[in-house]
């Protein structure tokens, strides 16, 4: 008799552990269809909008260098 309930605690137990393992797989293979697809969307629009972005890099290329002014003048003043 306590034979059995021992194999039913163990086959209860077995049972939890396979629902929580396939669990962890359906949610690690969402995050990862969600990662392919965020990426394939990302390089469509980096695509699709090359002249924005490189418009975007030309723009922002004089604020950088202001900044790195500044931080190597307060570098320097140390």
């Amino acid at each position: 008799m306590a034979e059995e309930v021992k194999e039913t605690k163990e086959t209860k137990e077995t049972k939890e552990t396979e629902k929580a393992d396939s669990g962890k797989a359906f949610k690690t293979a969402l995050k990862v269809l969600l990662g392919i697809a965020f990426l394939a969307l990302g390089g469509y629009l980096v695509i699709r909008w090359w002249w924005h972005l490189i418009h975007l890099a030309q723009g922002s290329l004089g604020l950088i260098l202001v900044l790195a002014g500044v931080i190597t003048l307060a570098i320097a003043k140390e």
